[in-house]
């Protein structure tokens, strides 16, 4: 995976209001696939990866939006940063 851009990292890092590392953004951005983002079980697995490494609790209604929000931008799956954004929002 390419370098995470300083922007995202700073986002993620004041929206939990919590450090964390790009290591470990990169290391569970690596372990998503295209398929990730078409799978609802694995987008939710996945939303709960970030939940835990941020130590942010999500609700699962918060989680269903997100998915259906997932679903409807269309979103290249390749494209980590666009959907670490988008998770920002909620």
């Amino acid at each position: 995976m390419s370098k995470i851009s300083k922007e995202a990292l700073n986002a993620i890092n004041k929206k939990t209001g919590k450090h964390i590392s790009e290591g470990s953004v990169k290391k569970l951005a690596g372990s998503v696939k295209p398929s990730t983002l078409q799978s609802e079980a694995e987008l939710r697995k996945l939303i709960k990866q970030v939940s835990a490494m941020a130590k942010v609790p999500v609700s699962e209604n918060t989680i269903s939006e997100i998915i259906g929000a997932v679903k409807k931008s269309g979103m290249n799956p390749n494209n980590m940063e666009a959907l670490m954004k988008l998770m920002l929002k909620k």
